[in-house]
């Protein structure tokens, strides 16, 4: 089922105005983390597809096709041993993506554990194009956000909250969220507040960063930012 963010809003608001706050996080915040998490997958695949395009080798290409089908197919198990011997056997990118497929397909096993230390681990190393490794570091952080705690999330991807970062959307919405999901609204009223701040948000991000001030705002729990 499609979300249109825009009726989201409209019942979320209306929610607020029923007084109804805590019912809106346990009705809604699994799917503001959902449909978030699909615009970073979004923007990762396509830093991850120009990676591929610009490094392509027929044989290695074929392995890599074929393991991703695998993956489609819940043959998880097949899938990562195959993505396994073309990180060690393949070329070019194709290495680096095996291990990219690899850390999803843990996640898509339910294993957020192995997923966070793959993606924590390619983000770390410096043979990495570092498109890649900001790719990685997000995937870990949004796993996190279910998965950890505030410190965590930080940690690993604070450094890509700032203005010169293509990522600095997702990474603010990442930890605004795990510090609401900590009880820190002061905390997640900042981050919210640098999204709907910054001009260059994107607006389904920016829309739900202001439905999420408006969450703390009725929650008392934070003081509104003083214009």
């Amino acid at each position: 089922m499609a979300f249109n963010d825009d009726s989201f809003i409209r019942e979320v608001n209306e929610e607020l105005r029923s007084d109804q706050m805590k019912g809106v996080w346990r009705r809604f915040g699994r799917y503001i983390i959902v449909v978030a998490i699909l615009i970073v997958l979004g923007t990762a695949g396509k830093v991850l597809y120009e990676y591929w395009d610009d490094t392509r080798s027929s044989g290695a290409g074929d392995q890599f096709l074929a393991a991703m089908k695998l993956a489609d197919e819940n043959k998880n198990d097949e899938a990562l041993a195959a993505l396994e011997k073309l990180e060690k056997e393949g070329h070019g990118a194709y290495p680096v993506l095996a291990r990219m497929r690899a850390a999803t397909v843990q996640a898509q096993k339910g294993d957020a554990g192995a997923a966070i230390a793959a993606f924590n681990e390619i983000g770390k190393d410096n043979s990495v194009p570092a498109a890649v490794r900001d790719v990685a570091k997000m995937r870990a952080g949004w796993l996190l956000i279910e998965n950890g705690s505030y410190e965590q999330v930080s940690a690993v991807i604070e450094e890509m909250a700032v203005p010169s970062n293509a990522f600095r959307h997702s990474a603010r919405e990442a930890l605004g969220l795990a510090a609401y999901k900590a009880g820190n609204m002061a905390q997640a009223r900042q981050w919210f507040q640098s999204i709907v701040d910054d001009a260059g948000s994107p607006r389904p991000v920016a829309n739900r960063a202001q439905m999420m001030l408006d969450l703390i705002t009725a929650s008392g729990k934070a003081p509104a930012a003083q214009g």
